[in-house]
């Protein structure tokens, strides 16, 4: 039974027979034969021959999931045998954005592998959309995300905050007229743009404005995009990016207004003025989100522990 499972998981990986065949050690015909068998006694075909590559049919989805599901709870089983023989050591694998892995996790990754130097880390930096995959595949053993309906099924644990501000090159004409509601870098940092008496702005006194606005699949985009919306706004476009830093970088070089967050500013003075917006949307929680799986590791366990006391 299971060189069955190896034989369909290994054509549904590789997309063809003669590719799995040949990644199997098998002849094809003899591979074809195999998977026949299979699919005779289930009464139903696993594969759509008719399309290249091969594409599975429903109940080769339902079979491949099953197997999927069997490949997760050994992975489980290892991965607690592990544990059970040597408690502070094994590999944590982290799937983030580029902004988290270069403005949020530095600190965080240092401190714990001076802490459980038997850890292993493994840092992916990807899309988010990316990342939901591999999360969903258990390719990684966390991530971060502030996105209510993608984290609505995995348990998930509150992580940090951060501030979505409109960031505007200082020497533009407008910042002028809105004086009493802007905000520098060094009040950023002093934390001014958290307090209940922070002047916001309307987004509608910025609609002239050209902006820098990230790519399909972002959360800051989504959140953008539908605060112009609901105002019956649309933004004028100047340039779309994949990352915010980079975003936050040319609008200090004065290129265009952009989005950005209270966590891409580090120093004092930066040639922007920034400004809080008339919205709860730009407040994000960002939550430690863990993929479904029968157990936890120690080292996700450890890890999120460590984050949690030292970083909330």
């Amino acid at each position: 039974m299971q060189n069955d499972y190896l034989y369909i998981y290994t054509v549904y990986q590789e997309g063809s027979f003669s590719k799995a065949a040949e990644k199997l050690y098998l002849t094809q015909p003899a591979l074809s034969i195999a998977i026949q068998k299979i699919e005779s006694s289930l009464g139903m075909p696993l594969f759509d021959r008719s399309k290249r590559p091969l594409q599975l049919t429903e109940a080769g989805e339902a079979y491949v999931n099953t197997i999927k599901q069997m490949q997760f709870l050994e992975q489980d089983l290892e991965q607690e045998i592990q544990d059970i023989r040597s408690l502070n050591t094994g590999v944590l694998r982290i799937g983030a954005s580029h902004y988290l892995n270069a403005f949020i996790l530095p600190p965080v990754l240092s401190g714990f592998s001076k802490a459980y130097p038997g850890i292993q880390l493994e840092l992916a930096e990807y899309g988010s959309n990316q990342i939901n995959t591999l999360l969903a595949e258990r390719k990684i053993d966390m991530t971060f995300s502030c996105n209510d309906i993608f984290m609505e099924h995995y348990e998930r644990y509150p992580a940090f905050q951060d501030h979505v501000l409109l960031a505007v090159p200082s020497f533009y004409e407008i910042n002028e007229s809105h004086r009493s509601q802007q905000l520098t870098a060094a009040d950023i940092l002093a934390g001014k743009h958290c307090s209940p008496d922070c002047p916001t702005v309307p987004l509608e006194d910025f609609q002239d404005l050209e902006y820098i606005i990230l790519g399909p699949g972002n959360n800051l985009r989504d959140r953008c995009l539908r605060l112009f919306e609901e105002k019956g706004l649309t933004p004028k476009i100047k340039l779309t990016l994949a990352q915010m830093a980079t975003a936050h970088a040319l609008a200090e070089s004065g290129l265009a207004a952009a989005f950005t967050c209270d966590r891409l500013v580090t120093g004092p003075q930066d040639g922007l003025c920034y400004y809080r917006l008339d919205s709860q949307d730009m407040d994000r929680m960002f939550y430690i989100v863990l993929p479904d799986r029968r157990y936890t590791s120690h080292a996700v366990k450890m890890f999120i522990q460590y984050f949690l006391v030292n970083f909330i």
